[in-house]
């Protein structure tokens, strides 16, 4: 897919992400979060938001999961349907209308909330008052555990080498390919390699892997080629819906390398469920 986008467009180069913005971290861990567990954890990978929950109470935090919460409302904005993105957002401010902070295992998910949610309410003052308190106190999962948790991992397992994939949207918005990659650096038999393609989208990008699936399917053809080019033996990734994308690209493909959430993986490596 790269090939020939690059062949369609002669002077493209590939841009690297902006830097992080500065962000003022706690100067302690707080007693009490709540948890984002996002629509796609809940129904495809459950295990994943339990190990959050696991490596959050580990470090001595109370994990709140509000039980309406659902979407964040992303495949509605990202469609164009914004009223019912509105609507949908509306609902989940509502249940995390505490102080307390907000960790989402999901990159894309949490900069929906971080990021976009004030353009949803920029013609109600008293709402976007609210969306912008949530947002400073909105957390991707690596970035709290890293920043606000200060974790120091111990790593637990056999020898190991893994591939790092970041969504666009984690990476643009929340940064998360820094923050995975420094934790993933905490665990001694861990080897992080690098592969081509890394800063690429998949292809699923919500909605589009069904609207475009000829072009999503070529660009997770790309990808999945690259992930097993690298020589890792797992794939790890901090948002499900790529997981969801590039797994079943390698099913498909009868290939037996295979991704999971970085949540679950730092669990297991540190001796979770011993």
């Amino acid at each position: 897919m790269s090939e020939l986008f690059h062949n369609a467009v002669p002077n493209a180069t590939r841009v690297a992400p902006p830097l992080p913005k500065p962000r003022q971290y706690p100067a302690r861990k707080p007693a009490q979060v709540y948890l984002f567990g996002t629509c796609v954890v809940d129904v495809f990978f459950p295990e994943a938001g339990m190990a959050a929950i696991h490596l959050l109470e580990r470090e001595g935090i109370r994990v709140h999961y509000p039980q309406g919460q659902s979407c964040c409302g992303q495949p509605a904005y990202t469609s164009g349907y914004t009223e019912q993105a509105r609507e949908v957002a509306r609902a989940q401010l509502a249940l995390f209308a505490g102080d307390w902070p907000l960790v989402v295992p999901s990159g894309s998910c949490a900069g929906m909330l971080r990021e976009h949610y004030a353009e949803l309410f920029k013609d109600e003052p008293a709402t976007l008052e609210q969306v912008q308190a949530l947002a400073e106190r909105t957390y991707e999962l690596a970035e709290f555990l890293l920043h606000v948790c200060k974790v120091q991992l111990q790593d637990r397992g056999e020898p190991v080498k893994v591939a790092l994939h970041t969504s666009c949207s984690a990476r643009r918005e929340m940064h998360t390919h820094l923050h995975g990659r420094a934790l993933l650096a905490q665990l001694a038999q861990v080897e992080r390699v690098e592969h081509d393609h890394e800063s690429e989208c998949c292809g699923f990008g919500g909605t589009f892997s069904v609207r475009m699936a000829d072009i999503s399917g070529a660009m997770v053809a790309d990808k999945t080629r690259a992930l097993q080019e690298s020589g890792a033996h797992q794939v790890i990734s901090a948002d499900c819906g790529c997981l969801l994308n590039i797994n079943g690209a390698l099913e498909k493909q009868q290939q037996a390398l295979r991704g999971h959430h970085l949540a679950s993986f730092l669990w297991q490596r540190t001796g979770g469920g011993e």
